[in-house]
């Protein structure tokens, strides 16, 4: 069974801190409004097509899955935008509530949903008490990769990812 790719968007795929520029190359402005959005008429959102063709590219050594506070909403307003099918999400059964050890609240619920199968994690909320509480409580392998939200995934986090599931794969 492959490992599995949880991806956050908002860091990851949506490097929101570029949207006061300068915006990085290869990325589109796009205007969403997920139904949880409330605070303006639209949410801007940079989106690289490029990330969907290279998410493709890893499915032959993952399979793919939402892990943001999107859920579902990514299957409507992102997904389609970089190529991506329908994928599944994890349904949080909590956002942004408590959190064991110091940890983002995000780390326990992925935990749950990998059910110990390898996982990467890619995500902009990531520490080393994340890496730490995984480590502890998870009875697979698992790669958290921290994203900067300024500049999004990058190649060295595609080439990261890649060569991490490879070397599970054998």
């Amino acid at each position: 069974m492959k490992p599995l790719l949880l991806l956050d968007i908002d860091g990851p795929l949506n490097p929101y801190l570029a949207l006061s520029g300068p915006v990085p190359d290869g990325y589109t402005l796009y205007r969403t409004r997920p139904e949880s959005w409330t605070q303006s008429p639209y949410l801007p959102v940079l989106l690289n097509p490029d990330h969907g063709e290279r998410l493709l590219g890893l499915t032959t050594r993952f399979e793919l899955a939402w892990a943001t506070t999107w859920k579902d909403e990514a299957n409507e307003w992102i997904g389609p935008k970089l190529g991506l099918p329908r994928l599944p999400y994890i349904d949080w059964p909590e956002m942004h509530g408590a959190a064991p050890d110091g940890t983002y609240w995000k780390t326990q619920y992925v935990v749950a949903y990998a059910a110990g199968r390898p996982f990467a994690w890619v995500d902009d909320e990531i520490t080393a008490r994340d890496t730490g509480w995984v480590t502890d409580h998870h009875g697979g392998a698992a790669l958290l990769r921290w994203v900067h939200p300024g500049t999004g995934l990058t190649r060295t986090d595609f080439e990261a990812l890649a060569g991490w599931a490879g070397e599970r794969l054998g």
